[in-house]
């Protein structure tokens, strides 16, 4: 029961946090998304830094890494918003946005990851 309410908790918090970004930033741009592409890639960089801390030298409790990792990041990150996003775009027939929006969200994401574990190496 402890369990669920970190990821409850957590992730209320990310999903709130998630909503403003979204809402200041998605405006930006006709069809790219920045504030999703901004959430997804800053939670991938925050799970990286804390899993890498987590693994590195168990600074952060099993009951921390849990709200932090699946509760926050679970709520914050958005990949089924970045899906329906993404299947907006091509429905507008924009496929070069759809392309680099795409591709940059994975490829920033993966390298987001990298170095949140790389950070927590030094």
């Amino acid at each position: 029961m402890n369990n669920m309410l970190l990821v409850f908790l957590g992730g209320g918090i990310g999903s709130v946090l998630r909503y403003f970004i979204s809402k200041i930033f998605n405006s930006y741009f006709q069809n790219f998304f920045l504030g999703t592409f901004l959430v997804n890639i800053i939670g991938c960089l925050l799970i990286g830094i804390v899993l890498g801390i987590s693994f590195k030298n168990n600074l952060l409790s099993q009951n921390h890494t849990l709200l932090l990792t699946t509760g926050f990041c679970g709520g914050f990150t958005t990949f089924s918003t970045f899906a329906f996003e993404s299947h907006s775009i091509i429905k507008s027939g924009d496929f070069l946005f759809f392309t680099l929006y795409t591709l940059l969200s994975f490829a920033i994401g993966l390298l987001a990851i990298a170095l949140g574990l790389w950070l927590t190496k030094l």
